[in-house]
């Protein structure tokens, strides 16, 4: 590369193929989603084994759920506004370590506030490390296949749960509920060495900070062409990226809408996801555990197919359909306990669906701000979810204890599934005044050697 040479990050980035460079980046992303996944499942299939060592009811598990998702809300929100100051790799590199630590200690819990106080700072770890995952996934991916791509990076969360429920049906009956938290623990400290050496920087972050230098090694070493000239520029990044900024040049509604649509997404899932194994048990059906694995193996499939149609336009009207169509798979499951089968069927379905067009919800975010806004309005967003999904299993307690009927519960999940449908319809119809992140043109100087 030439020294002196311009290169237009943004430009491409967007119209470049998905080299194996780059494919590196996105596994890794999704590694991390998958460990995400798994440790928030963890505690919901633990929790009927923990019950009785810790003199707690099912119902009293709210709490602790709710406590964990939390410690998400504050990770997320804190770290999306330190990640467009810093970048997005240190929130998570921070956000595996820290979850992976506080992970081993759970075994070791004698008491429902030590197991609050444990799942609070676990949540912190999670929370910080999606707005770094979901930004890099985005920005690394071409625009051409970018809501499939980040979509099924982010689909390593629902198999995260997946395995989850795998391990915890042969880990606890035979080893004990800490088993599986030895489990989460050990995995994210293992995967730890390859982000700190295999996963860079956002070259888009770089390039806006004025680093172009660093940005055209990065693409170097991603096996990226990066010359040319004459492309528009987003401008540098501010030195801060405050809340504010969300709201200003026309973004304001489209903001509103996304926190809803992420609140209403993650308050069902959550929901379902942490209730699921406990309600059908009660109800009789001997398949509780392995439904929250047909759960998630449906979101995966629907992650894809949604994606894909997605892609081929209007993403908004193809994931707010399958948002209405899902309302009424969720709102069978309460019915479908009366059979194991039944239940397998409808779980996969209202995960093909819902939980399918939860995830591509995601890729709508960092897609609707700028680099410079990215990572806080990821951060928000998904933090905005994480109160969604303490109001999920919080709101379930309740319920239950208020002993709800199972159907009556998952009927009033299926509404929530609509409500988002709705939120998304509204997101489509908003006329924006912004049309996307532009292209970032970083010069080059020497472009040689690691970043």
């Amino acid at each position: 590369m030439s020294t002196g040479a311009r290169v237009e990050v943004g430009s491409v980035l967007d119209t470049g193929r998905m080299s194996r460079p780059t494919l590196t980046v996105i596994l890794l992303c999704a590694a991390v989603a998958l460990l995400d996944g798994l440790d928030t499942q963890l505690i919901s299939l633990a929790a009927p084994a923990m019950g009785p060592d810790l003199h707690l009811k099912p119902s009293g598990f709210g709490t602790v759920f709710g406590i964990g998702l939390f410690g998400g809300l504050i990770g997320a929100t804190v770290a999306g506004v330190i990640g467009d100051r810093v970048g997005r790799r240190p929130l998570v590199t921070f956000g595996v370590l820290a979850f992976g630590v506080v992970t081993l200690v759970t075994p070791f819990v004698g008491s429902v506030g030590a197991l609050e106080t444990v799942r609070f700072f676990t949540g912190i770890g999670l929370g910080a490390a999606l707005p770094g995952i979901i930004s890099l996934a985005s920005e690394y991916a071409p625009a051409k296949s970018r809501a499939t791509v980040v979509g099924l990076m982010f689909c390593g969360f629902p198999m995260g749960a997946v395995i989850g429920g795998v391990l915890a049906n042969w880990l606890i009956p035979a080893h004990g509920w800490q088993s599986v938290f030895y489990v989460g623990g050990v995995v994210p400290l293992l995967l730890l060495p390859l982000l700190v050496f295999r996963l860079p920087e956002s070259a888009r972050f770089l390039a806006a900070r004025g680093d172009g230098v660093a940005a055209a090694r990065i693409l170097e070493r991603l096996g990226i062409p990066a010359d040319g000239a004459g492309a528009r520029d987003e401008g540098p990044a501010e030195s801060r990226s405050p809340v504010a900024a969300l709201f200003k040049e026309g973004r304001g509604p489209g903001t509103v809408l996304l926190w809803a649509a992420m609140f209403l997404t993650l308050l069902m899932t959550y929901f379902l996801v942490t209730w699921l194994p406990s309600v059908a048990i009660a109800a009789g059906a001997d398949s509780g555990l392995l439904a929250v694995s047909t759960l998630n193996l449906g979101g995966i499939l629907g992650c894809l197919v949604i994606g894909r149609l997605a892609d081929r336009g209007r993403p908004p009207l193809v994931i707010g359909g399958a948002y209405t169509l899902g309302a009424v798979a969720v709102a069978l499951i309460g019915w479908a306990t009366a059979s194991d089968g039944m239940l397998l069927v409808v779980t996969f379905v209202a995960g093909l669906l819902s939980l399918g067009a939860q995830m591509c919800t995601i890729p709508l975010i960092p897609q609707f701000y700028d680099t410079a806004q990215r990572a806080t309005g990821v951060g928000w967003s998904m933090g905005w979810g994480r109160l969604g999904g303490i109001a999920g299993p919080v709101v379930g307690g309740w319920l239950i204890a208020a002993e709800l009927t199972t159907s009556s519960l998952f009927v009033l999940a299926g509404g929530v599934s609509l409500c988002a449908a709705a939120v998304l319809f509204g997101f489509g119809m908003l006329k924006r005044s912004t049309a996307g992140p532009a292209t970032v043109i970083a010069p080059v100087q020497d472009a040689v050697g690691p970043a």
